[in-house]
């Protein structure tokens, strides 16, 4: 097994957390052994968004995805926005807030959950009026979280721990444009990305009736 990021290995995640005994769990009640809730924060597309909670239906796996309404990346108010928070909930999936501080724009769109995007320490993991906050306890503890930040895992890659049960329950926070665009190195990602959503912007120019010739 390669530890890459990849659609392909993302998928042994899942099938290592099944071998291991986990349960999919959210943020609606406090944790408890046995369970693994995975977050996704969706900084840059919602096309890997959508890639990656494929893979996850795909396994009978459900997570919670944090969704910007302050993205200089994405529009959620656009038709394609609109289209991929239908799709996830279709799928099985929850939907949450990934919002920019100090502003919280829950509403209708979002379960009550909320994900700070770059958070500074110091408002980090306090609570949000109305609201989890899912770096506050009882979500979030040190030996209770992994990240792939930047293509990092900071304690390595956690497949073989969840195949064995090592986790009492773990919050596993992962990025999808990380897994659904191709590259070894984050700025091999990033240029996967980018050259998608070049190919992408055209078709919207297309579809705008922009005279291409």
């Amino acid at each position: 097994m390669s530890c890459d990021f990849s659609l392909v290995h993302y998928r042994e995640l899942l099938q290592a957390a099944k071998e291991g005994g986990y349960r999919w769990a959210g943020f609606d009640r406090p944790p408890v052994a046995g369970d693994l809730i995975l977050r996704h924060d969706v900084d840059l597309s919602l096309d890997a968004a959508l890639a990656v909670a494929e893979v996850e239906a795909a396994e009978s796996a459900w997570s919670t995805w944090f969704l910007m309404t302050r993205s200089v990346f994405y529009n959620l108010g656009s038709s394609e926005g609109e289209r991929v928070i239908a799709h996830l909930r279709e799928l099985g999936h929850r939907v949450a807030h990934h919002a920019v501080y100090p502003h919280v724009d829950l509403d209708e769109r979002f379960d009550p959950v909320v994900a700070w995007h770059n958070p500074d320490p110091d408002y980090m993991r306090a609570p949000i009026a109305g609201a989890v906050n899912v770096m506050e306890p009882p979500f979030f503890e040190p030996e209770h979280s992994r990240s792939d930040s930047n293509q990092q895992w900071r304690h390595g890659c956690p497949h073989e721990p969840l195949a064995r049960g090592e986790f009492e329950w773990l919050q596993l926070l992962t990025h999808p444009e990380i897994w659904a665009f191709a590259g070894s190195t984050m700025r091999e990602s990033m240029e996967s990305m980018l050259d998608a959503d070049r190919a992408a912007r055209f078709e919207h120019l297309r579809n705008d009736r922009i005279d291409l010739s």
